[in-house]
Parts: C-alpha cells; structure tokens; sequence
C-alpha cells in the first residue's frame, strides 16, 4: 500500500519571544558567520550568555535568508538588534543586506577578548551579544569607548564612492614616492652631479633625459642638438646643458660594467612605472574633483578656504556620514586631534594629542592648517597670529615662539568644529524634507558671519526658541 501524501499545514509557527527585545552577535568570517542570541528570557533560561544558541551560515544570499528566518522564529524583527564587528571588509555584504530589511544593526571595533583557552567563533558571537544586552538592555558604561556599541548608519553616495577612490590614490602616492627615492638613490650611485643641474632629479625633464640617456659617458658622447631635444622651454639652459656635459665627463659615478649595466635596466623601469603611476594619478584625481563638485558635502566644505578637492575627499570618506557623530567632540577625537591631558594633583603635567584617531586624516588636517596659516587673508590665520602670543613662551635668545604646535592644534579644532556644524546643520535639513521634495541649496561657509562671530555678533546656526514676552496692552 502506498501511503497518501499528507497536505502541507497552514500553520505557521508563532515567534518564541513575541514581546521583548532580542540581543544578537555576529563574529565575521570569510565564508561563514555566526550568530549569537541573548535575551532576558534565554539568560534565565540558560543561566550564563555562552550557553545561550547560536546560528551558523554561509556568506551568501541564502544564508542571510536563513539568518532572517531564524530571527523571526525568536520574535519580531523591530524587536531584534544586531551588533557586527568591524573586521576588514567582510561584514559589509552582510551589513547592507540587514539594512536593506530595515533592522537594526549597530557596529563595534574590534571586540577586547578575555584571556582564555577557549576562542571559537561560537563564543565570539555570543560576547558580541552579551555586549549589545549590556549597553542597550541594561545600560552598563564602559570606558574604553572602542568598545561602546553604535547605531550603523550607511554613509552618503558621495562617501560610498569617494571611499575606495581615496584608498587607491593613497596608495598609489605611496608606490609613487617609493619609485622617486629608489631613482634618487640610483642617480647618487650612477650620476651624483646631476643635481647641480637639476635640484630635483625625479623632476619630469630630469626623468627624460636619464631615460634617454641613462648614464655618464652617454651624455658625454651626446652633442648638444640632442640634449636640447630634450628640455622643455627654456631649461636647461645652453650654459647648463655644457655644464652638464662637462660634469659628466668627469663624474665620480660607479665604473663597474656588471653594475651600470644592472642600474642602467632598473632605472629604465622605475621611469616608466613612475609615469604610469603618475597617468593613474592623473585620472583618479580627475574623476574625485567631479565628484567632490557634484555632492552636497563637497561644496560645503570646498567654500572653506584652505579646502581644496582632494583635501574634501579626505574628509567625505573618512566621515562617511555625519550622523555616525552625535557631538564635534567625538568627529575631533576620530580625525586625531583630541588633546590628551596628564594631571598629577591640581597640575596638568603633559598636554599632547592622543595617539588614537585616523592616521590620514590627521596628516590631512595639519596640512589643511598650514595651508590656512599662510592665507594671510583668512580668518584662521587671524586667529594663529592673535593665539600665538598668548599660548607660547617666548625665547630671548631666538628671539622667537615656541611651542607653535599647540595653536596648530587649537586651529585644527576649530576648523573641525566649524566642518562638525555645517555638515550637520545640512544633515537636519534634508532629514526633514518630504519625500519627493527638492532639497534646497547647502549652507555654505560666509567669512562675513565668522568675521562677525569674531568680534561679538554671535548667531547660532540653530533657530533659537523664542522667549516668553509679557506684552502690557493698555485701553
């Protein structure tokens, strides 16, 4: 007998934890994640976080299905909060996916592990979630503040883009500098006195006349109709060119054959990596200036003087979105120029910038101040020459300030401030448009209303509250 094929039930399964909130750690791994669950309940249940379940899945589209199927056999998914740790770029994938399905998702830098035998992926995620009950559930404070748990909030188009370019351009100023000191190590062993011509022998007339002619003798054996088919306008000049000559023919450059051959094939190489590197260079700064002109928080930050595009695009990517920041003082701190503070009884011992913070953005802010320093014009370099009196001793002998770097570092905290308030002030503004509405022009720097803001006239960017009147109305 053949056994009937039962109809499928209609049932479906009720949630298991309907009416409370739901805490769950996802450890990031290459090819599978796994998720962690706490709640109220479950730690009653299971009396300590480890033994709580976990959920393991692929990094693929069905396993972040199959990862939402199981939150919902827990409850409701606005009842469900995740935490991921950021660990390179593997949780990304799974982070837009949870957004996209309107959960919410907070991150953490790297997790402090306790020192133990037992390290699995299973008890990662269920620490991760022990985390996240702690601080939302129960609102335990910790003072490591890598470890304080925040909302995710997905950066704008223009950061998502301006992300990976600025990465790559990094690296390939980088590769660039790299080929430049290798070339200027070869020239001090193959040609030294070719910098008394040319100061700066990675300079692009420089690069072609060593590629052209890449060692002494065949400068020497040169006549000048080719040397000068080689210089760009003027330079070098004739008297140049016969000095050049003359310095090579008696050069102190290495005689080896075996050796100039090997450096002769290597400086050939380094000049065509170089200017590779340099079109790559070209291209990508190109399209990160459209980009910056094109974007709500390129202008704004481009009407600040010292700010140019590619100092923007440092900006832009490195904060993502300006709602990943509640207060300026937590942007400063994340751009490297929070003052860190030594106090020994009612004396501050030290005052230095805390070694925490992004390393290229601090690079970035200092050369952004030097740059406002120097425009005379600017309010900023106002604010350096009245701040440099007050804040550095002065030396009798040098007849000069010292300690400059601390107004540096005053100056780059108000810039910060000033970024802080204006890409804020534009984020309220388009969280309150209706859909489909057209948002209207960014509010861009006036160094009017900050000339004014200096000398007393303080306006707030936020309307204030108007105040209670009393209005006497006389018959």
């Amino acid at each position: 007998m053949t056994k009937k094929k039962q109809a499928p039930s209609k049932l479906t399964p009720l949630p298991m934890l309907p009416t409370e909130a739901i805490y769950i750690g996802v450890d990031i791994g290459k090819f599978k994640h796994v998720a962690g669950f706490v709640s109220k309940t479950l730690l009653e249940r299971h009396k300590h976080f480890e033994n709580c379940p976990a959920f393991s899945f692929e990094q693929s589209r069905e396993g972040f299905q199959a990862l939402v199927e199981r939150i919902r056999a827990y409850g409701p998914l606005e009842h469900c909060f995740l935490l991921l740790e950021q660990t390179g770029h593997y949780h990304r994938p799974l982070q837009q996916y949870l957004l996209e399905c309107d959960l919410a998702v907070s991150i953490i830098h790297v997790q402090r592990r306790q020192a133990g035998i037992i390290k699995t992926d299973k008890r990662d995620a269920l620490n991760l979630a022990n985390q996240l009950y702690n601080q939302l559930e129960l609102g335990v404070q910790v003072a490591d503040t890598l470890q304080v748990v925040r909302r995710a909030v997905p950066p704008t188009p223009a950061a998502a883009q301006l992300k990976g370019l600025m990465r790559h351009r990094y690296e390939l100023v980088n590769e660039a500098t790299q080929r430049k000191n290798k070339l200027t190590s070869i020239c001090d062993e193959l040609f030294p006195e070719l910098t008394q011509v040319f100061k700066n022998p990675n300079l692009p007339t420089a690069l072609d006349l060593r590629e052209q002619f890449p060692t002494p003798a065949a400068i020497v054996a040169a006549p000048l109709s080719s040397l000068r088919g080689v210089r760009k306008k003027n330079f070098p000049s004739e008297v140049q060119l016969v000095q050049l000559q003359q310095f090579a023919a008696s050069s102190i450059g290495t005689k080896d054959p075996g050796r100039l051959r090997g450096l002769t094939l290597e400086q050939g190489l380094l000049v065509k990596e170089l200017r590779l590197i340099q079109e790559h260079l070209e291209l990508l700064e190109d399209e990160i200036g459209l980009l910056v002109e094109q974007s709500r928080e390129g202008q704004i930050l481009t009407s600040i003087p010292p700010i140019g595009p590619i100092f923007a695009a440092t900006i832009i990517a490195t904060i993502g979105n300006i709602a990943n920041f509640s207060r300026p003082s937590q942007l400063k701190s994340y751009f490297g120029w929070a003052p860190k503070r030594e106090q020994t009884g009612v004396s501050f011992d030290q005052t230095r910038l805390d070694r925490g913070g992004s390393r290229e953005m601090k690079r970035a802010m200092f050369l952004i101040v030097l740059t406002s320093i120097r425009m005379k014009e600017t309010e900023w370099a106002k604010l350096y020459e009245r701040l440099v009196p007050r804040l550095c001793a002065y030396d009798e002998r040098t007849q000069s300030y010292r300690g400059k770097g601390k107004v540096i570092g005053h100056v780059a905290g108000r810039l910060i401030f000033l970024i802080y308030a204006l890409l804020k002030k534009d984020e309220e503004v388009l969280s309150h448009l209706a859909p489909g509405a057209k948002p209207p022009a960014p509010m861009l720097y006036d160094p009017d209303l900050h000339r004014r803001h200096r000398t007393g006239n303080y306006q707030p960017l936020k309307r204030q509250a108007a105040g209670n009147r009393i209005v006497q109305i006389t018959l």
